[in-house]
């Protein structure tokens, strides 16, 4: 019965997962269509550029979207983490 349990809990997991890499690469194709959008707005309307402020705080929105979806944190990673339980488990003081 348990082994059932988990592979429902497994599938539910996996699901979840592809769905929430639908929801990233859907953000993404929207960024994507709309940053040429701004451009051209921008290019047509005025002479300060200001579509780089959408863009880029955009951009930073679907970077951090990625962060999340694919598990990818450069600094705070699990190796990170380990070597660091590591050093306190080391450290005599702590």
């Amino acid at each position: 019965m348990n082994d059932i349990n988990n592979e429902y809990t497994k599938y539910d997991r996996a699901k979840a997962h592809v769905h929430e890499i639908r929801e990233f690469y859907t953000h993404l194709i929207t960024y994507i269509v709309m940053v040429p959008i701004f451009l051209v707005i921008n290019y047509y309307t005025t002479s300060f550029p200001w579509a780089i402020f959408p863009i880029a705080g955009w951009g930073i929105g679907v970077l951090s979207h990625a962060a999340c979806t694919f598990n990818w944190n450069p600094f705070f990673n699990k190796d990170w983490e380990k070597r660091k339980i590591d050093e306190y488990l080391r450290d005599d003081s702590f």
